[in-house]
């Protein structure tokens, strides 16, 4: 399942249709001239067009707009803690040298937690993630979350970790069964809005008594139309399509 969830995530990078469009074309150059030109043109359009960031922010958008979260001023109070997803530390290998944690672009997954804890004593955080790399060297999401969580001072005794899934699925599965940890009780999910409608879905499927609390907005409430790069176009489409694909075959799986 893991591997299988690599190559989704592979599948799911418009840059690697590019490649494979343009690599087809070159292919078909000698043979069929005409097939060759038009998948190489193809390529390229794909590319261009990608850039356009417009376009994928209408796919987040839907997917962030699904889950708004608690009202601002809604008390916390009724829930036994928050389910912190994976996703926000860099790999391993990152780590390693520099003696600093390492956050990536989702990094509110990391840091909201600790003001909610902060701001209600009563909250415990479960957090959730094992190895995300195919070759892994040991050295867990959750260790280093670990090490994240010490250095901003929260209290060890108020975090518990799971470190043995590596995708959505296991997340819910394997939390469930962490010691002291009762899915019954209500529970904040909290990790990127675009990722909570298969977030959120997995985890009550798996009897969680889950709220959302999403983060890590990547859109606001529309896109200047001149907005392109294609750096940030290509990222934009990747975690549209990973989420919408994922999320289909959650639900065709039983798994949402």
């Amino acid at each position: 399942m893991f591997l299988a969830s690599k190559l989704f995530s592979f599948v799911t990078q418009p840059l690697a249709w590019v490649v494979v469009l343009l690599l087809v074309g070159l292919l078909c150059m000698p043979i069929r001239r005409r097939l060759g030109t038009a998948l190489s043109w193809a390529a390229l359009t794909v590319l261009l067009v990608q850039g356009w960031e417009p376009l994928p922010d209408v796919v987040i958008r839907q997917l962030e707009a699904q889950y708004p979260g608690p009202a601002a001023k809604a008390s916390l109070q009724p829930y036994a803690g928050v389910v912190v997803l994976g996703g926000a530390l860099e790999p391993a290998y990152v780590w390693h040298g520099h003696g600093q944690v390492a956050l990536n672009s989702a990094a509110e997954r990391m840091t909201v937690p600790i003001a909610l804890l902060q701001h209600y004593p009563h909250l415990r955080l479960l957090f959730t993630g094992g190895e995300g790399e195919l070759f892994a060297e040991g050295f867990t999401e959750a260790a280093r979350a670990k090490i994240f969580f010490d250095s901003m001072g929260v209290a060890p005794q108020r975090v518990v970790y799971e470190s043995a899934s590596h995708t959505t699925y296991e997340n819910a599965i394997f939390s469930a069964r962490v010691a002291g940890v009762d899915p019954a009780q209500p529970w904040l999910l909290l990790t990127s809005a675009s990722h909570m409608p298969r977030a959120l879905a997995t985890f009550r499927k798996a009897g969680w008594n889950v709220t959302a609390y999403p983060v890590d907005f990547r859109t606001g409430t529309d896109t200047p139309w001149t907005q392109y790069s294609l750096a940030g176009g290509a990222t934009k489409w990747h975690l549209a399509l990973h989420e919408l694909m994922g999320l289909l075959t959650y639900r065709l799986a039983g798994r949402a």
